[in-house]
């Protein structure tokens, strides 16, 4: 993966302090930032971009809808 996250590069700062990182977003297609979002998630909860966690499905039920 190309990205690697600089966690010294990033504060926070007001919206109008932020407009550059939005520019620079919006000049990248959808694929590039759902890839950059998917790796952000990735170091966030710690796992292996080729191994992501499956949903536990043990916790969510289904019903039919009665109408």
């Amino acid at each position: 993966m190309p990205y690697k996250l600089d966690r010294s590069a990033f504060s926070m700062s007001s919206h109008n302090a932020s407009e550059p990182a939005i520019k620079y977003w919006k000049t990248k297609s959808l694929e590039e930032r759902l890839s950059a979002a998917f790796y952000l998630n990735s170091v966030a909860f710690n796992f292996n971009l080729s191994d992501p966690p499956r949903l536990d499905r043990h916790s969510f039920s289904m019903r039919k809808n009665k109408s």
